[in-house]
């Protein structure tokens, strides 16, 4: 294993860190307003798309880097900047848009996948139905066949981007097997619910999908494929992002807590003078180091052995979003009443690291999936 960059891969994630911490000063990406989300976005993806950014991990020709080792510490660099926008963009660039690469297209794909590289379309995924995740519960969206199109019915929740998506992947059943159905905004039958209030992320849209009766023409079906390898392949796609959002959100409050605790006095004294915030310190970047390895160590899994990856990305996912949390709790304690005021990085992510816990597969079924690989039994 090597988690080494080269210096033109260290140069562009600097860049990529430099120029979306430039911006995010220009305006609040965090805001809640429903009427500025789209625009806080399709601005984001105007700025990373020169960058090339938004081809990583989606097209081969012109990406500045390679392989889901550099993707994970790209993501890295945004999550901690802009969690919400890093969310919006991840769930729209990178799982949409695998998603669109799962089979060789016969229709415009290529067309939208091109331009999710170069931020002009937005992309949601609709995967879980009525939980946060499809773990425990068999998809109950159905596809039947009417003549040469195919007539989806059902019911989504929580879908990231859905308020302002243009185009969506709804993953349902057709022919006793998973497929995914894009479908187009403002297609008939096709109908938003209201925006999701959430305690954390902000400036994420959230929504759920009701089908009734979409007609969807066969070029704009993925397949049908085995449901296990289908579901897992994206649960594992999904996971990797979140895992992502763990690690940006520690980085971004250990390096507040650090700051404050250097820049300011408690007693007559710097606030790092106290041995028991030097611990915390201590613990804190530990806690962000192991899960940086930890992360990076299951991305490159994800390349060189696939079958594998799947319970070492659980791994960790576990490990990762439960440290996200701990580590913005104890830099909470050390900014004291400035870490309790809206708006502050630790503040923020201690709200939003509890989604990372329960989307995706959660914290608890993981366990569950990691001791059944441990005994043989998946």
């Amino acid at each position: 294993m090597n988690f080494d960059f080269s210096e033109k891969e260290k140069t562009f994630l600097a860049q990529v860190s430099n120029t979306m911490a430039a911006f995010s000063k220009a305006q609040d990406l965090e805001s809640g307003d429903p009427s500025m989300i789209r625009n806080h976005l399709t601005d984001s993806l105007a700025v990373l798309a020169p960058l090339d950014y938004l081809k990583i991990g989606l097209l081969k020709e012109g990406a500045p880097l390679s392989g889901t080792l550099a993707l994970m510490a790209a993501m890295e660099q945004l999550s901690g900047i802009a969690p919400s926008i890093f969310l919006s963009v991840e769930m729209s660039t990178r799982l949409f848009g695998r998603i669109l690469r799962l089979q060789e297209p016969a229709d415009d794909r290529p067309k939208i996948v091109e331009k999710l590289a170069l931020g002009e379309v937005i992309g949601a995924v609709a995967l879980s139905e009525s939980a946060m995740n499809v773990e425990n519960d068999p998809l109950a969206t159905i596809g039947i066949r009417e003549g040469g199109r195919i007539a989806v019915s059902g019911a989504k929740s929580y879908v990231v981007n859905g308020p302002i998506a243009d185009w969506f992947a709804v993953v349902g059943r057709l022919d006793d097997q998973t497929a995914v159905y894009l479908i187009e905004k403002e297609t008939p039958g096709l109908t938003l619910t209201e925006r999701i209030e959430t305690m954390g992320y902000d400036g994420l849209a959230i929504c759920g999908l009701e089908l009734d009766s979409v007609m969807v023409p066969e070029s704009h079906i993925i397949g049908p494929i085995e449901t296990n390898r289908c579901l897992d392949l994206l649960k594992l796609w999904e996971n990797q992002i979140l895992i992502a959002a763990a690690l940006g959100m520690m980085k971004s409050s250990f390096e507040a807590a650090r700051d404050y605790a250097k820049s300011h006095r408690s007693g007559g004294k710097p606030v790092i003078a106290y041995q028991e915030v030097g611990f915390k310190l201590s613990e804190m970047l530990t806690l962000y180091q192991t899960s940086q390895l930890y992360a990076y160590r299951a991305a490159w899994m994800a390349d060189e052995d696939p079958k594998e990856a799947g319970v070492l990305t659980l791994c960790a996912k576990v490990f990762c979003t439960e440290a996200a949390e701990s580590v913005a709790g104890k830099a909470l304690q050390i900014l004291s009443g400035e870490g309790y005021r809206s708006g502050g990085a630790a503040e923020r992510a201690y709200r939003c690291a509890k989604f990372g816990q329960i989307a995706g597969i959660s914290t608890e079924i993981a366990r569950v999936r990691i001791g059944d690989a441990a005994l043989g039994r998946r």
